[in-house]
């Protein structure tokens, strides 16, 4: 999965003539806390609700003395490195671009996490693993071994990982409902079982931190 897409159909970027009121009314409806502005097909930059409420509302925003910030995203940038720039930039949107920085629409916090939660194998029957390993001697080849030798099979896995730890939390979906043998033969072999879901419960559980961000993006 590309940047080109995820975009986004239905919000559109601001111009420089939108008043800040315009402009806060539009983040409000799409729940959003930034926006583009775009002049033709130019990539002026990002422009925050913060920004907005430092300066006139009744004012027009290309007035407004702003240094604007411009992550963006290349259409064929991979889906991993499209959340990496709204991660480390903080943002609730990303502009995407062309190959000469033309504006091609954006992205949302909401299209990402949609994708995500459709794409982890939710569609195939079976239940999360959640394993705690050592950073240095994590392998995902070992453990789908160990899964396969147990006669199921590893569906997808992500990492989560913290810097200041040596540790990677290992989440596995597999198709197998019933994984208890599954989590005894990965004990075996030194792997931390933090915990086990049914699909279902893993479902709800992405849908409540989901929920509750947009709640967040509602206030």
């Amino acid at each position: 999965m590309i940047a080109s897409q995820l975009i986004s159909s239905l919000i559109m970027p601001l111009v420089t003539s939108d008043t800040g009121e315009e402009a806060i009314t539009l983040m409000s409806i799409n729940h959003v806390k930034h926006l583009p502005i775009v002049n033709n097909s130019q990539l002026l930059g990002l422009i925050s609700e913060a920004d907005i409420l430092d300066h006139d509302m009744d004012e027009a925003i290309g007035s407004y003395q702003l240094s604007l910030v411009r992550p963006y995203a290349y259409e064929t940038d991979h889906l991993f490195e499209v959340m990496s720039k709204m991660a480390s930039n903080h943002l609730t949107v990303i502009p995407v671009v062309d190959s000469e920085e033309n504006y091609m629409g954006l992205i949302t916090q909401e299209d990402l996490l949609q994708f995500y939660a459709s794409s982890f194998s939710f569609t195939e029957p079976g239940s999360i693993i959640v394993l705690e390993t050592n950073k240095h001697g994590y392998s995902l080849a070992e453990i789908s071994k160990i899964v396969e030798e147990e006669g199921a099979a590893v569906l997808s896995s992500f990492l989560s990982t913290d810097e200041n730890s040596m540790s990677v939390l290992v989440t596995l979906k597999v198709n197998r409902q019933e994984n208890g043998r599954i989590i005894s033969a990965l004990e075996r072999y030194d792997y931390e079982v933090k915990g086990s879901f049914s699909e279902f419960e893993y479902i709800d559980e992405l849908k409540e931190r989901y929920d509750a961000l947009m709640s967040y993006l509602n206030v």
